[in-house]
């Protein structure tokens, strides 16, 4: 293909844009970076609770808490640290949400402020890739679900052979079902973020009625709760309070990544307050009841089986052996279904949505959020994510592996908007290369902010690599546990620090969340909101009071 032809057919997969735009200019914005028209911010507030619900509802979330009986707490201890930890990480959300709730701008225009315009880029490429590695591995979960609902209705599905070698990490069948899985999901990918708010409500009402089901059928059939109600915890003293905490923290690891992207949601809030309440009472509640749930099924298959059965699609497989009567078929069936919808939801929520719009920010010429899912679908199916599911350790490792690089991020993003610019923001400077915007900082690029980044990723280097295997101080270690905490707080505090050392365009003294596009830019340094003229800036906060 000669050149000409090449650039025709690029020319064919640019997004839709305005033809006299530069090339800076469509690096910068397409419809989805530009801020959130009115007619699509139809996100209220009983959308962000069926959100939580639905999240919450998913095969994840019982993993997480079956880690931690199996790590030696009781099933209260284990609660406890549930409530703990989503109940910590839920102010984390609403506070990243804020800018994208008032603004109704994405996670990666929002790193913009904060990293520059160029700077964000590499924040962003960070968690793009993240979310299309978790979009793989909730995936192959979602495909162990399809196995048991294929199951109940044909038995026989069971015996297909295996056809691939050992070296895949899968067999014929698994591998089947997670194909099944992956592609049943695509269809979802092609609703816009303001549409697929149906989607989370149809799972907020389907999903807690399966499992409830659940809850009660596998108590009906141990005619009691089961042993690890009343199996105490097998650690004391220190290791007990340092399981403890390495346990909550999972939880809030769990949450790393819609703390980091949660401007993409709230970007399509109806109002700010939609944000706030919902998000702290539902984020807690729903993964604290949803861990409760999984901890009484899992005691009462101790009684059934002999043997504590932690993961619920393992114990509806179970209950498919030995010749099973329809209706166990058919309840196992309906589960099984909701489940692969929870799957389903909690993908799409977390992953192809974060992925797309963290993509479209890397190359807005073309890729838009609904391409930039699909990417990430496809990228889900190439890195064999199956391999990561195959024992809860590493589980339990890569969640805390991955909080360490956006605990620093968020941590960086949240101070910058609460701290530094006090809600201050100029809206057309987050689109432009101008050397006197307020992001542009130096060549685009924020060296405060990714100082801060590093460092808050150093403080949890060393123990990281005593998670690999090697030998570290015992210091080290308990820091890594608690990493979204030293990684978030280092990272704030050496930002906030450097920010009032050299202070940059936009800096405030003043807390008032306010578009202050139409204002002319002060030189570098802190600038009191009084010196504003307030009939030039296009104030919010008026009508964004919670």
């Amino acid at each position: 293909m000669s050149l000409q032809g090449v650039k025709g057919v690029l020319r064919k997969l640019e997004v839709s844009h305005d033809e006299n735009l530069t090339y800076s200019q469509m690096f910068l914005a397409n419809d989805d970076l530009l801020p959130v028209p009115p007619e699509k911010r139809t996100w209220k507030a009983w959308n962000f609770v069926a959100f939580w619900i639905a999240d919450s509802f998913n095969i994840n979330t019982w993993m997480i808490v079956s880690s931690m009986v199996q790590l030696g707490l009781s099933w209260w201890q284990a609660w406890i640290c549930v409530w703990i930890g989503y109940g910590v990480v839920a102010p984390f959300i609403v506070l990243n949400a804020r800018p994208g709730s008032i603004f109704h701008i994405t996670f990666p225009v929002v790193a913009r402020t904060s990293f520059g315009l160029y700077g964000s880029l590499w924040p962003v490429f960070n968690r793009g890739v993240m979310a299309c590695i978790w979009y793989g591995v909730q995936a192959s979960i979602g495909g162990s679900c399809v196995f048991v609902m294929l199951r109940a209705m044909w038995p026989s599905v069971n015996n297909i052979p295996n056809h691939l070698p050992a070296s895949s990490g899968t067999d014929t069948k698994d591998f089947m079902c997670f194909f099944l899985f992956w592609l049943i999901s695509l269809p979802a990918i092609w609703f816009p973020i303001h549409k697929i708010r149906h989607l989370f409500t149809v799972k907020a009402v389907v999903v807690p009625i399966a499992g409830i089901t659940f809850f009660i059928w596998c108590m009906v059939k141990a005619h009691g709760v089961g042993p690890i109600i009343h199996q105490p915890s097998t650690l004391h003293g220190s290791t007990l309070g340092w399981n403890m905490v390495a346990s909550l923290m999972s939880c809030i690891s769990n949450m790393a990544t819609l703390v980091t992207n949660a401007p993409d949601f709230a970007s399509r809030a109806t109002y700010p307050s939609a944000t706030v309440l919902p998000q702290l009472i539902s984020v807690p509640l729903g993964f604290s009841i949803v861990s409760f749930i999984g901890i009484i099924v899992s005691s009462s298959s101790q009684t059934i089986y002999g043997e504590a059965v932690w993961s619920p699609i393992d114990l509806l497989n179970k209950f498919l052996d030995d010749a099973p009567s329809h209706a166990t078929r058919f309840g196992v069936w309906f589960i099984a279904a909701a489940f692969i919808i929870a799957q389903l939801g909690t993908n799409i929520s977390a992953n192809s949505i974060s992925a797309g719009c963290d993509l479209t920010a890397l190359f807005p010429q073309y890729i838009n959020i609904r391409r930039g899912g699909f990417i990430a679908a496809i990228v889900g199916i190439c890195m064999l994510p199956w391999n990561l599911l195959k024992s809860s350790n590493n589980f339990s490792s890569y969640l805390s592996a991955y909080s360490v690089f956006l605990s620093s991020i968020a941590g960086v993003m949240i101070s910058d908007y609460w701290i530094v610019r006090r809600g201050h923001y100029r809206v057309k400077d987050l689109y432009t290369t101008d050397r006197q915007a307020w992001y542009w900082y130096t060549y685009g690029i924020n060296f405060r902010a990714y100082a801060a980044y590093i460092a808050g990723i150093l403080i949890n280097v060393v123990g990281f690599a005593g998670a690999t295997g090697r030998t570290v101080p015992v210091a080290a270690t308990h820091i890594y546990q608690m990493s979204f905490f030293t990684g978030f707080g280092v990272s704030a505090l050496i930002y906030c620090g450097l920010s009032y050392a050299f202070p940059p365009a936009g800096a405030h003294a003043v807390f008032e969340e306010a578009d202050v596009s139409d204002v002319e830019p002060c030189d570098e340094g802190l600038q009191d909101t009084a010196s504003v003229d307030k009939k030039e800036a296009i104030y919010v906060s008026s009508e964004v009071a919670v």
